[in-house]
C-alpha cells in the first residue's frame, strides 16, 4: 500500500498543476517580482544607511561637533533610513549677533563632545552637531525657531518629542546637565572630562612669589612689620581710639569694609549657584573667601582697638581667673 501511494500522490499533484487557472502565472510572476523589488529596496537602504554613518564617523574622527547647513541637516538628521541619534545645537556664534551666551553654551557643548568622543563608550549611535543661525537659516524657519542656544536631541524612529528640547532656561547649559539630559533620552552614560584650570594656581603662585620676594630683598630691615608704633600711627591718623567718638574718615573706612564684606558674601552664593564652567566657579568661591576673611578680620581688629574690653567674659569667668 505504502509503494501504490506514493505514485498515486505524485499523479495527484501533477493533475492539480495541469488544471491550475491560466491566469494565475501572471499573477505568481507579478508576486515574484514585487518580493525581488522589495528586497532590493530593503538592500538601497542599508547601503544608504551605511554610507550616512560611515560618513559620520569620519566627521567625528576629525573634530567632536560637526556643523551643518541646511543640506547636510536634511540629509542626515531629517531624512530616513537612520539608526543614530543626534544631538544639535542651534546657535549663533558670528560676532556681529552679540549672544555672549552662545558663547559660553558653545564652550560646554564641546567640553561634552569631546568627553564622549574620548571615552571608552565611543560609538555610532551618539553624534554631535551645530547650526548657526548664518549658515541655516531656513533650518532655523523649518523648525520655527527664534532662539538660540537651543539644544535638541533627534531619535533614531520618529520626530521629536517635548522632552527632546532641552530645557536650557530651568537648568543651565552646564556639561553636566547636558550629559544627564542626554542619558534620560538616549540611554548613553556620558562622563564628563573637563580640562584643568591652573589660572587661580598660577595667580596664587606668583602673588605669593612676590611677597615672598620682597621680603627676601627687605631682609635685613623688616622691623617696619613689628613697629607698633608705625602701625599706631596709622590707625590713630583715620581711626578714633574711642568707642564714644568716630572720625569722618573713620566712617568712609567702615563702609568700604562693610561694602567689601558684602561683596565676598555675593561672590560665594555666586559661586554655589551658578550652572558655569566648575574652574571659574572655583576662583570666584577663592576670592569671596578672601574678601571676607581679611576685610572681616580687619573690621574686627578696628573695633577691638575701639572697645578695649573685647573679648567680652562673664563674670564667673573672671572670677575663676581671679588667683
Amino acid at each position: 500500500m505504502g509503494a501504490r501511494g506514493a505514485p498515486s500522490r505524485r499523479r495527484l499533484a501533477g493533475r492539480r498543476l495541469r488544471y491550475l487557472p491560466t491566469g494565475s502565472f501572471p499573477f505568481l510572476l507579478l508576486l515574484l517580482l514585487l518580493c525581488i523589488q522589495l528586497g532590493g529596496g530593503q538592500k538601497k537602504k542599508e547601503n544608504l544607511l551605511a554610507e550616512k554613518v560611515e560618513q559620520l564617523m569620519e566627521w567625528s574622527s576629525r573634530r567632536s561637533i560637526f556643523r551643518m547647513n541646511g543640506d547636510k541637516f536634511r540629509k542626515f538628521i531629517k531624512a530616513p533610513p537612520r539608526n543614530y541619534s543626534m544631538i544639535v545645537m542651534f546657535t549663533a556664534l558670528q560676532p556681529q549677533r552679540q549672544c555672549s551666551v552662545c558663547r559660553q553654551a558653545n564652550e560646554e557643548y564641546q567640553i561634552l563632545a569631546n568627553s564622549w568622543r574620548y571615552s571608552s563608550a565611543f560609538c555610532n549611535k551618539l553624534f554631535f552637531s551645530m547650526v548657526d543661525y548664518d549658515e541655516g537659516t531656513d533650518v532655523f524657519q523649518q523648525l520655527n525657531m527664534n532662539s538660540a542656544p537651543t539644544f535638541m536631541h533627534f531619535p533614531p524612529k520618529g520626530r521629536p518629542k517635548r522632552a527632546d528640547t532641552f530645557d536650557l532656561q530651568r537648568i543651565g547649559f552646564a556639561a553636566e546637565q547636558l550629559a544627564k539630559w542626554i542619558a534620560d533620552r538616549t540611554d548613553v552614560h556620558i562622563r564628563v572630562f573637563r580640562p584643568p584650570n591652573y589660572s587661580g594656581t598660577i595667580a596664587l603662585a606668583l602673588l605669593v612669589s612676590l611677597v615672598g620676594g620682597l621680603l627676601y630683598l627687605r631682609r635685613n630691615n623688616l622691623e617696619f612689620i613689628y613697629n607698633k608704633t608705625g602701625w599706631a600711627m596709622v590707625s590713630l591718623s583715620y581711626i578714633h581710639g574711642s568707642s564714644q567718638a568716630q572720625f569722618v574718615a573713620e566712617s568712609h573706612i567702615i563702609l568700604v569694609l562693610n561694602a567689601a564684606i558684602t561683596m565676598g558674601m555675593v561672590l560665594l552664593n555666586e559661586a554655589a549657584t551658578s550652572k558655569g564652567d566648575v574652574g571659574k566657579r572655583r576662583i570666584i568661591c577663592l576670592v569671596g573667601l578672601g574678601l571676607v576673611v581679611f576685610f572681616f578680620s580687619f573690621l574686627l581688629s578696628i573695633f577691638r582697638s575701639k572697645y578695649h574690653g573685647y573679648p567680652y567674659r562673664l563674670p564667673h569667668e573672671d572670677k575663676e581667673r581671679t588667683p
